[in-house]
């Protein structure tokens, strides 16, 4: 695990697409704190089920699976602790296509997401962290001295992807990107267990109309009015 200073916990959850990690990390920088994407940790688990054969729709074996992992946070010279799993790091592995599909499978399940829910608040336990998800607002960390809600319009995200996709020379279908951003919108919000919703007492902030600098001062600006 990635040793950092004492601080407080910085949550932020919103729907896919919307700018979490590389707002969190660069957040996380500048405040010399930890960055954890919580959804490599769901998508890990994914990898080595896939690896070892087991059921995407069988609960009580994906749970034995995390039980008998060995889950780490190394630091890696960034704000981003490296995730290692059994002595594995993890990187392009976890951003296949089929991983990425099979952790919206696993996702589902309340024994995986206890399992998640309890490793990720031992890992932001102390403070001093930024934490991306689905749920870490209203499940991981009800209490985080900051939380945010980062939303933007469907259309603004595939718009952002889009363009992403084309600076990296790579095809991109704007159709195709936003359909699969409200079938994700749809899934994440309408499951069963740990749903992604908006804490009631956390910060919204919509940056359809907003650049990636603004969003990350908005936050900034939030955790200078609650730090010691």
């Amino acid at each position: 695990m990635a040793k950092r200073p004492k601080g407080i916990i910085v949550a932020i959850d919103g729907p896919a697409g919307v700018g979490k990690s590389t707002v969190g990390r660069s957040v996380a920088e500048r405040l010399g704190y930890v960055f954890i994407s919580t959804g490599k940790m769901y998508r890990a688990l994914a990898w080595k089920a896939l690896g070892a054969g087991a059921g995407l729709e069988d609960e009580p074996a994906l749970v034995r699976l995390a039980l008998s992992s060995k889950w780490e946070l190394d630091p890696s010279g960034s704000p981003e602790a490296r995730l290692k799993l059994d002595g594995v790091a993890l990187d392009r592995e976890i951003t296949d296509e089929n991983v990425a599909k099979a952790s919206s499978a696993v996702s589902r399940f309340a024994g995986v997401r206890a399992f998640m829910r309890d490793m990720q608040r031992s890992m932001g336990a102390g403070g001093g962290v930024v934490m991306e998800g689905r749920d870490i607002c209203t499940n991981v960390f009800p209490d985080a001295e900051v939380k945010v809600y980062l939303d933007a319009s469907p259309e603004a995200r595939a718009e952002r992807r889009v363009r992403q996709l084309r600076e990296k020379g790579l095809p991109a279908d704007y159709a195709a990107i936003l359909s699969f951003i409200r079938a994700r919108d749809e899934q994440d919000s309408g499951r069963k267990n740990d749903p992604l919703r908006r804490s009631e007492d956390g910060n919204y902030i919509d940056s359809t109309g907003m650049d990636r600098d603004q969003v990350i001062e908005g936050i900034l600006k939030l955790c200078a009015q609650v730090m010691p």
